[in-house]
């Protein structure tokens, strides 16, 4: 097999491949055991015609096609490797010459990985985070404390009020006419949320049990429905049920319930230290978040909007997972946020910009300081996520290396020791 690598944008090129005649002609020969199989010629039974006469009936060229898918992957595959090129994208690939008897010819038009001129990313002067703990920080993690442990307690009589849960129907009209989508029965809804859009949920504060109640709001002008993008509706509103929050006292039996202290100074205690270590934590991925801005401001690198693109949609599938762990649906968030999947893709190209940007710059670092990823390195990271997941080391790399995952996940460590190898370099401004 020949490969020529060819550059012709700043991150495009062009791979041009020819395939030895005999490898053609092994291909043309899998093509017709392949279609023989599902051919019907008289005077033979399927799968047993002759292959003189299947080209005499059918030619030789029926069988291109599948020679070519044949042939194609593993062809393009292995002049990539030889061109020593990163793919970031699917080929546009144009087939020049195959025919039998002939080498097989075919141009790949390839989006790359960009290259990155490093800009200066040793000695970087990050600020000192603060992880002190203050008698405040502890009084709002015992209020939150407070909220999770709330009884949930009926209110028969009164008004709702903010931070009440609130069962309620509700039905949007726009111009006296319903809307699609704004219509709920029995519905949840927390006031104080944010759930709903703006204007809605204070409306329902000071609605008594059975109230009905017609509600003014005006839609987003972002609204992902352009026909109720910055349109004035009604909502009618019923209330059917409140539910209110009945905290519990900050003493000593709070302490016993909540955890193994006896005493409300000796959980506080235990708090301060907790959030301590939370808050060293914080500020060591704070520091680090800061570096590799800072490296990445340095440097130059162009990157494909592919890249970018991939990254939103893998940025979509970690949130429509999250949402779902919350019991909500991509199709329930789009109607209670007022966008739709364009409006949050456009919110997440910047972070995704971003990701893409700072991890090119550290797989820069990492080989400009020839960082290498040792198996002793793979086999402490195994052993790590084999306690975090309780399976087996071995049944691990075996899983990951079935998956082409061990790759990634060497990658993964190697950028790790760019991060690392960062902070150390780094300097308190």
């Amino acid at each position: 097999m020949k490969a020529n690598w060819e550059k012709i944008e700043k991150n495009v090129g062009l791979l041009e491949v020819e395939i030895d005649e005999q490898q053609v002609t092994e291909a043309l020969d899998k093509a017709f055991r392949k279609v023989a199989a599902k051919v019907n010629v008289p005077g033979f039974r399927k799968g047993k015609v002759p292959r003189k006469i299947f080209e005499a009936r059918f030619g030789v060229e029926s069988l291109y096609q599948d020679a070519i898918d044949i042939l194609l992957p593993d062809a393009y595959t292995n002049a990539v490797e030889q061109a020593g090129i990163t793919p970031v994208d699917r080929p546009e690939v144009d087939v020049e010459q195959f025919a039998k008897g002939q080498t097989f010819k075919f141009k790949a038009k390839v989006t790359v990985k960009p290259e990155v001129k490093l800009g200066e990313y040793k000695g970087l002067a990050v600020p000192a985070a603060e992880a002190e703990v203050t008698e405040e920080e502890i009084n709002q993690e015992l209020e939150r404390l407070q909220q999770r442990h709330a009884e949930l307690v009926v209110v028969d009589e009164g008004p709702a009020q903010m931070g009440d849960i609130t069962i309620i129907d509700f039905e949007g009209f726009e111009s006296g006419v319903p809307f699609e989508g704004g219509k709920g029965e029995r519905y949840q809804l927390e006031l104080g949320s944010g759930s709903f859009i703006p204007g809605f949920e204070e409306q329902v504060v000071g609605l008594n049990i059975a109230e009905e109640k017609d509600i003014e709001v005006t839609f987003p002008e972002n609204y992902h429905a352009e026909n109720l993008a910055g349109k004035p509706v009604v909502f009618k509103v019923k209330l059917h049920e409140i539910k209110r929050k009945n905290l519990p006292a900050l003493d000593d039996e709070f302490a016993k319930d909540v955890s193994e202290f006896d005493t409300l100074d000796e959980y506080k205690q235990d708090l301060a230290s907790k959030l301590k270590e939370r808050k060293a934590k914080e500020a060591e991925a704070a520091r680090e978040n800061a570096v590799i801005d800072q490296a990445a401001a340095n440097a130059e690198v162009e990157i494909p909007e592919v890249m970018i693109d991939n990254e939103v949609e893998n940025m979509l599938k970690d949130f429509e997972s999250r949402i779902r762990m919350q019991g909500m649906t991509l199709e329930l968030y789009y109607q209670f946020s007022g966008q739709d999947e364009a409006a949050l893709k456009g919110q997440m190209k910047a972070d995704a910009e971003k990701r893409v940007r700072n991890n090119l710059v550290l797989e820069a670092i990492a080989d400009a300081e020839k960082m290498e990823v040792s198996e002793a390195d793979v086999e402490e990271e195994l052993a790590n996520l084999s306690q975090m997941y309780n399976r087996p080391a071995e049944e691990l790399r075996s899983i990951f290396s079935a998956n082409g995952y061990l790759s990634t996940l060497t990658a993964d460590l190697k950028v790790r020791k760019a991060v690392k190898f960062l902070v150390e370099q780094s300097k308190a401004a």
